[in-house]
């Protein structure tokens, strides 16, 4: 497994409230990314969980007292802050958002946050009424303003049975949270307009024709764009994968849906990668109602040529810089450079099938008019992050 945050130092802070119980799990998914992860929790907090978790968990001691004599100078809340990459609080109370907003330090963790060099990230929970409170409202805004990331709240079904604002985002979220604000932001202010995943072109209502591609390359790619600070907009085919966070996504299902979606966006965007497998053709006679074997003899399927979609992005006057793939299962390089100067774009991106076609690692090669840059074998996510940086590099965007 590939860690995106080794070598990282996060302190995270915990505070009172039920949510303190998915601070275990955020903890076990930061050291699975290498990030080095101490925890320092308030007096309520030690209410809902123990220390003793979170040491299994993170491998290192708990901070709770400020006062602590495992540190020689006594000043925890100066020498964990120093150490620190990064210092995020999940969950934040209603209280501790108060007492940061005002400046208290009236224990180890707010004192902490008081005397930081490093950046805050608060993932407010609590209940919706205090959530909706004029008066939290104003101290996230004075947070906001101060430069502290405010993850969520979401919504949805409190632990007091009430439904509204104010559930602390899911660790999973706030592994995503974390994983952006470490990235470059190469891409800031750009817009980004992908495809990903097959198309699906119909026999009948009930079948037709489409190919094993899992969206996943594509997927990764809005998920690295959108960490590199781009705005994105994720045009796909039928899968079985969650939205990326901050990702925009459109749904398609045939290869004319996918044209009609993208066309309708490429004017506003500065770049295009289509990752999509579309299929070549689609079937002109569909049926309107289900073909029925009994009726005897193999129904005529009359297939015609799709659109082109990347070439027709290409072609648009002031149009973005396009990238597109090549999946092949031989003679990569001799095909992938002939779909390159065919469609007159500046990127192509070439895999072999049996290389990673519906798997969770792939093996790329770049072609472009400096090269050709075989990116070594790894997982999607990794890939993704380093053909962000080399389109980064060709747009003079980094």
């Amino acid at each position: 497994m590939t860690m995106e945050l080794n070598g990282k130092r996060v302190v995270l802070g915990i505070t009172g409230g039920i949510a303190a119980y998915k601070a275990a799990e955020l903890v076990r998914l930061l050291v699975r990314q290498g990030a080095e992860v101490q925890v320092a929790m308030t007096e309520g907090a030690g209410h809902f969980v123990t220390a003793t978790t979170f040491q299994a968990l993170s491998g290192r001691p708990v901070f709770t007292d400020q006062w602590d004599a495992r540190m020689p100078n006594a000043m925890a809340h100066i020498d964990l802050s120093r150490q620190a990459d990064l210092i995020l609080v999940a969950p934040a109370s209603a209280d501790f958002l108060a007492r940061v907003a005002h400046g208290l330090a009236d224990d180890l963790l707010a004192t902490m946050v008081l005397a930081r060099d490093c950046p805050l990230m608060v993932a407010p929970a609590m209940n919706r009424q205090m959530w909706e409170n004029p008066a939290t409202r104003r101290n996230v805004a004075q947070l906001a303003a101060d430069g502290v990331g405010i993850l969520g709240p979401a919504s949805g079904e409190q632990a007091c049975g009430e439904i509204g604002a104010g559930r602390m985002l899911e660790p999973e979220e706030l592994l995503e949270a974390v994983l952006a604000f470490f990235t470059p932001k190469l891409l800031a202010g750009k817009n980004v307009l992908l495809t990903a995943g097959p198309t699906f072109e119909a026999v009948d209502p009930v079948r037709g024709i489409t190919n094993l591609s899992s969206g996943r390359m594509g997927y990764a790619l809005a998920r690295a764009a959108q960490q590199a600070g781009a705005e994105v907009t994720l045009v796909s085919g039928p899968v079985a994968l969650a939205t990326p966070a901050g990702v925009t996504r459109v749904d398609v299902r045939s290869a004319l849906d996918m044209q009609a979606a993208v066309m309708a966006k490429a004017g506003a965007a500065d770049i295009f990668i289509a990752v999509a497998a579309v299929a070549d053709y689609r079937v002109a006679n569909a049926a309107e109602h289900k073909l029925k074997k009994d009726l005897g003899g193999v129904p005529p399927i009359e297939l015609v040529e799709n659109p082109d979609i990347l070439a027709g992005v290409a072609a648009l006057e002031n149009g973005p810089f396009c990238v597109g793939f090549a999946a092949e299962s031989q003679n990569l390089e001799a095909y992938a450079q002939a779909k390159r100067q065919k469609k007159q774009v500046p990127l192509i991106v070439g895999n072999l099938i049996q290389d990673g076609f519906g798997g969770d690692d792939n093996r790329l090669v770049l072609f472009d008019d400096n090269g050709v840059h075989p990116l070594p074998p790894a997982s999607k996510s990794v890939l993704a992050r380093q053909l962000i940086e080399h389109i980064a590099t060709l747009t003079g965007a980094n």
